[in-house]
């Protein structure tokens, strides 16, 4: 079953969007310095759908995956940063769900896209590895975000997801 996530589902307006079963990404932050937070962030490469743009590590869900089981495989192929590194701390649908597309049948409806929000289990800005999805891999403070080429999905959900990740630190007692 490994893998059969892959493929085209309907999206909004006519688009398709990848993952026969949704997609997933990891909002993972840790500790800025000097003070506050950043967030790992992913340099597309051109050939991805909005190659040359910025968002989170993530991908297509498997058929057997919770969203949370997705995002952290895809950020672990992508990144090289272990399942074990993350304490998941929430996760929110920020795409979809969207209708099948009666103009094509063929691809499946329901797609959503969750954004699972993350710490390194150190808290620190763990080491990161490329892979040939990614031009870069970059910890970014969250005040400078938006100074990116952003991918347009991630820079109209970040604000909510920054909230929702300080919301959650605070919760678990990690505040500045």
């Amino acid at each position: 079953m490994r893998g059969d996530g892959n493929g085209w589902a309907a999206g909004p307006n006519g688009v398709s969007v990848w993952g026969r079963f949704g997609a997933a990404g990891l909002f993972l932050v840790a500790r800025a310095e000097p003070g506050g937070w950043c967030v790992l962030l992913q340099h597309r490469a051109p050939w991805t759908n909005h190659g040359g743009t910025w968002a989170l590590p993530g991908g297509a869900r498997d058929s057997h995956e919770s969203a949370v089981e997705a995002a952290l495989r895809e950020t672990e192929e992508e990144t090289a940063l272990a399942a074990g590194a993350v304490g998941v701390l929430g996760e929110i649908v920020t795409a979809g769900p969207y209708p099948g597309d009666p103009e094509r049948p063929e691809l499946p409806g329901g797609w959503t896209y969750t954004t699972v929000i993350g710490r390194t289990a150190s808290g620190l800005r763990d080491a990161t590895d490329p892979n040939d999805e990614s031009l870069e891999l970059r910890w970014v403070p969250f005040e400078d975000v938006d100074e990116l080429p952003l991918l347009p999905a991630f820079r109209s959900s970040f604000p909510r997801l920054r909230e929702l990740a300080l919301e959650r630190l605070r919760d678990a007692g990690a505040e500045n």
